[in-house]
Order: structure tokens, then sequence, then C-alpha cells
């Protein structure tokens, strides 16, 4: 795990034993772990969730995921330190790979107050009927439409982090290295959604269930899929709260957990490789 930046934090560490019902790790059976990382409380700040399986060794990587951006001149001077390859890819802005292959886009600008993560960028193949999903099934607001670059930018508030979809005029790939974007929000508008698309003929990847994390709380959730596939999670905000939560002993346990991984060794006892996704 590398953070760019001294103000990312680890901000909670779970382990599960057994596969997701809602394919939260992906479609693996086996035991998993994931953790929120991110530059402040998940009320108000971008979270990115590192899922790892402990018994997958690879993922294909596809063209599903364009990158993350976020601002941060104090971002770009540690990967200069740590003499992590950096890319200019425009003025005052920077490309660099992270170690799964995952592009991110760092602006050479003092980090803000509030949530340094801009944008996170998806690939779509009809950019009016993607637009048409989420601005006006799912509520997101158009804040900017670029025709030269092909690109709209959307938001449900100015402040929060938003999304881009960028029309690659062909197939988006998902490949098996692929995520879920999430959204909370109050718990009783989640039947109500899957009503609409359940109406409107989109895809319901897995109709309104309840997940239970060991020790926290047990949050709802709806997982759909936009036209191109791309999976989209909401979670119901009153449970989701609390299972948010800042966890402080959060690093400690992602230091075990990385300690006590001994898969690698059990499948080079075994003589076994760990399975290619």
């Amino acid at each position: 795990l590398i953070c760019f930046n001294h103000h990312c934090f680890i901000l909670r560490h779970e382990e599960f034993e057994e596969g997701c019902r809602a394919t939260c790790n992906g479609p693996y059976d086996g035991k998993w772990s994931k953790t929120m990382v991110g530059f402040g409380p998940e009320d108000d700040h971008f979270v990115a969730e590192l899922t790892y399986n402990y018994g997958v060794g690879e993922y294909r990587l596809g063209n599903d995921f364009l990158g993350l951006t976020l601002q941060s001149s104090q971002a770009v001077s540690n990967a200069k330190r740590l003499g992590w390859p950096l890319t200019e890819v425009g003025e005052a802005l920077y490309l660099v790979e992270a170690p799964g292959g995952y592009h991110f886009y760092l602006v050479d600008k003092d980090q803000p107050h509030n949530d340094p993560v801009q944008k996170v960028c998806l690939a779509v193949s009809d950019l009016p009927k993607s637009t048409h999903y989420w601005s006006s099934l799912l509520g997101m607001k158009v804040m900017e439409r670029n025709e030269e670059k092909k690109t709209v930018l959307l938001g449900f508030t100015d402040t929060q982090c938003k999304l881009e979809l960028y029309n690659i005029g062909g197939t988006v790939d998902h490949g098996t290295a692929f995520g879920r974007i999430a959204f909370s929000c109050p718990h009783k508008q989640l039947p109500d959604l899957e009503a609409l698309m359940t109406k409107e003929n989109y895809k319901i990847l897995t109709p309104l269930v309840s997940l239970d994390t060991p020790g926290k709380a047990t949050v709802e959730v709806v997982i759909l899929a936009d036209p191109d596939g791309h999976e989209i999670c909401f979670v119901g905000d009153e449970a989701f709260r609390q299972l948010s939560q800042m966890d402080p002993s959060g690093n400690a346990l992602l230091d075990k957990a990385m300690a006590e991984d001994k898969s690698d060794e059990w499948f080079a006892k075994h003589n076994k490789q760990k399975a290619s996704a």
C-alpha cells in the first residue's frame, strides 16, 4: 500500500472468512479483506476500498477505470522523493501508476482544505446514454460537458468528488480487476431506486440485501449496473454512518493482517500457484 501524502489515512480494516453476498470482493468465495483509505472521514471524503482476496495472485486490467485525480503538491514531491515514476501530461499535472496498474493524476497545487480527490474517470461507449443514466435516473447534476474531449463531468454537489465519463468510442472491457462506485443515501430510498431500475429495464446486480460486518453495523445495499456494466452500490446511510466510523486501530489491524498472511508460503509449500483472476 502506498500513500503519497502524509494526510492519507487507513480509516478501517476488516477481515472476512468467506465471500460477500453482494460480491463486494468480486466473484470469489474465499477469505478476503478490505481496507478503506482516504484523506478524511468517509462522511465527507472520497474513500478508496482496497480489496484483497487471499487466494488470487493477479488480475487482468480492463479499460473501464481511467484514473483518479487528486490535488496535492505534497503528493508530487513525495513521489519524486520516493523515486516513483511520474509522467508530466499537462500543466502542473502528473500521471502516476499504482502497483496494480491503476492510473492516478496528481495536480501539482496546494492541497485544498476539503477533500483533495477531485474526480474519478470511467470509460463509456455511448456518452448520451450514460449521461442520461447517471443524471436523469441516478440524479447526478451535469457540471460540465466537453465535446472536444468527449467527456461529461457529474456530481451530486459542488463540494464532493466528481464523476467523469469519457467516451472511448468502443466496447468497455472490465477485465477481472474491476471495482465499483459506491454512494450512501437514506435507506428508505433504496426500494424506490430498485423499483425505478426495474421499470426502466436496467440491470440490478444485487436486489436489496443486508450485509454483515463482524462486530459492526449491518448495512442495506442495492447494487446496479450502468449501460456499460459499471457496478454502482447504493448503501443505506444511517447504518453506514455507524459502520464507517474511523477505527483508530485500523493501521495496526492492517499491519497484523499483512504479517499473518501466509498465503504465498502455503501455495509454495503445496507446490501450487495462486489463481489468476
